[in-house]
C-alpha cells in the first residue's frame, strides 16, 4: 500500500445535495477506505473545486458550466460549499488539492506529490461518476498510474450516467472493488 493513493474528489455537502438517494451515509464509505489506506502506510488525496480570481478569470467561456461559475463568482475557496465533509476530509500527512475544472491532476500539480513519494496506483472513489471521477480516470490513466475504483464510493446526479460510467467504461481502465476490499486489519 505505500505506493497507493486513495483520490477522493468533490466530497463535500454542495455535491451531495444533487445525489439521488446517496447523499450523506456515501461519505461514510470514503470516510472508512482513508482510514484503511493509511493505516496500511498509504496516501490519501483530496481534491475539492474552488476558484479565486485567476481561476474565474481562466474558467473556458465554451464550457457553459465553467463560464456560469465564472459568472457569477461562485465556489471561492472561503465558501462553505467548497469546504470538504469533516468525514473524509484531509488528515495530517494526506494530499489536499484545489482543482479549476473536472479533472484531479489538471490544474492542481497534484500528479507531481504522488509520484515524487513513489506512488504507482490511484484507487479512485468520489464525487461525480461522468464528472471528477472519470476525468480523474482518464486522466490518471495517461499518466501512467495503475487504477482502481472503488464503486461503492463513488455516485452521480444521473443514475443512468453512473450505471454507463461504473459498468462500462471504468472497468476498461481501472480494476472495480468495493469499500469492503479495505476494511482496516
Amino acid at each position: 500500500m505505500q505506493n497507493t493513493a486513495l483520490l477522493v474528489p468533490d466530497c463535500r455537502p454542495a455535491v451531495l445535495t444533487v445525489l439521488p438517494g446517496a447523499g450523506r451515509p456515501l461519505l461514510d464509505r470514503p470516510a472508512r477506505a482513508a482510514a484503511a489506506v493509511r493505516e496500511r502506510g498509504g496516501t490519501v488525496a483530496h481534491v475539492r473545486t474552488a476558484f479565486t480570481e485567476d481561476g474565474w478569470a481562466a474558467a473556458p467561456a465554451g464550457n457553459s458550466a465553467f463560464a456560469a461559475i465564472a459568472r457569477h463568482r461562485a465556489l471561492h475557496p472561503e465558501d462553505p460549499a467548497t469546504a470538504p465533509d469533516p468525514r473524509p476530509a484531509p488528515r495530517d500527512g494526506d494530499l489536499p488539492a484545489r482543482k479549476t475544472r473536472l479533472a484531479a491532476f489538471s490544474t492542481t500539480g497534484l500528479h507531481r506529490q504522488p509520484r515524487a513519494r513513489g506512488i504507482d496506483t490511484l484507487i479512485l472513489a468520489g464525487l461525480s461518476t461522468g464528472g471528477a471521477v472519470l476525468s480523474a480516470a482518464l486522466d490518471a490513466a495517461d499518466r501512467g498510474y495503475r487504477l482502481q475504483v472503488l464503486s461503492d464510493v463513488i455516485a452521480d446526479p444521473d443514475p443512468e450516467l453512473h450505471r454507463a460510467v461504473l459498468g462500462r467504461v471504468l472497468p476498461a481502465r481501472a480494476e472495480m472493488l468495493t469499500c469492503a476490499l479495505l476494511r482496516p486489519s
